[in-house]
C-alpha cells in the first residue's frame, strides 16, 4: 500500500462503537478486535474513496499532528496482511 492507494475495509468487516465497554471493534466473521483510537480513526476513513494520503490530511486536521503518513501506511499494511483491508 502507498500514498495512492484508496484503502477499504472488507466486505466482511464492520466497525462498531461498543458503549458498556467504551470501546471500538471491528467485527470479522468468527472474530472481534478491539481497536486503539487512532486506528479506529484510521479505518473509519477507508471508505474506497479517499486515498492514503487523504486519510493522513483528515487526520493531521483532525488531532492537529503532522507527520502521520508513516504511522498510518504501518498500520494500513499490517491491517491488510490482516486481511481487514483492501486496496482499490
Amino acid at each position: 500500500m502507498d500514498v495512492g492507494s484508496t484503502p477499504r475495509l472488507v466486505p466482511k468487516a464492520m466497525l462498531k462503537r461498543d458503549k458498556v465497554r467504551d470501546a471500538d471493534l471491528l467485527l470479522l466473521p468468527e472474530r472481534v478486535v478491539r481497536l486503539n483510537a487512532s486506528g479506529a480513526a484510521i479505518l473509519r476513513l477507508c471508505d474506497g474513496t479517499r486515498s492514503v494520503r487523504d486519510v493522513v490530511d483528515r487526520l493531521e486536521e483532525e488531532f492537529g499532528a503532522s507527520g502521520l503518513i508513516d504511522e498510518v501506511l504501518t498500520f494500513l499494511n499490517d491491517a491488510h496482511d490482516q486481511g481487514w483491508v483492501v486496496s482499490g
